[in-house]
Formats: C-alpha cells, sequence, structure tokens
C-alpha cells in the first residue's frame, strides 16, 4: 500500500505522469477509486488511481462511449453530455 503524500508533493497523474499541480490554484486531480469486498472477483484488493484533468476527461469519455454502446438499441433520450456529472458551477465544493 502506498503512503499518504507529503502537503508539500508534487502529485502526478498515474496515466501520464504530468504534474497535477496548476500555478496559484494548487494539485487539481480527479481520483479513480475502489475498493472490494466480500464476494466480489477481487474481494479485499483496493484501488486508487489519480489522474489529471485530460486523462480524465479522456477516461470518461471512453466510458461513455462504452455506456453507449451497451444502451445502444434501448432508445430512449441520451443523456450523454451530463454522464457523472453530479454538479456545476460548484466553485467551493458547496453541493
Amino acid at each position: 500500500m502506498t503512503e499518504p503524500d507529503p502537503p508539500d508533493a508534487d502529485v502526478h497523474c498515474d496515466v501520464c505522469d504530468c504534474s497535477t499541480r496548476v500555478p496559484g490554484f494548487g494539485e487539481q486531480f480527479g481520483v479513480l477509486h475502489a475498493h472490494w469486498g466480500y464476494g466480489s472477483q477481487h474481494d479485499g484488493e483496493r484501488y486508487r488511481v489519480r489522474v489529471c484533468e485530460s486523462c480524465f476527461f479522456h477516461a470518461l469519455l471512453f466510458l461513455r462511449q462504452e455506456r453507449r454502446i451497451n444502451r445502444l438499441f434501448e432508445g430512449g433520450p441520451s443523456d450523454e453530455h451530463a454522464f457523472g456529472l453530479v454538479a456545476r458551477d460548484d466553485y467551493f465544493r458547496e453541493s
């Protein structure tokens, strides 16, 4: 297991290895995480992948495409643009 990062550490994207530091704004990254429990194929495994903004939206694009393919013949309205989005204009994490 990995140790927590020191507060002044520069976090790098686990995909492209770029720094996630935005000058004047600090670290800006997303996290994909999972802790698989009893009965799952990966019981007891924990995952954490930190990704920069670019890699995050590339991954989201891939997942949207997979979702679109899986629902190809279901019809109905498409909500592709909102997939995964939980808030807009939430600059101070108030939602």
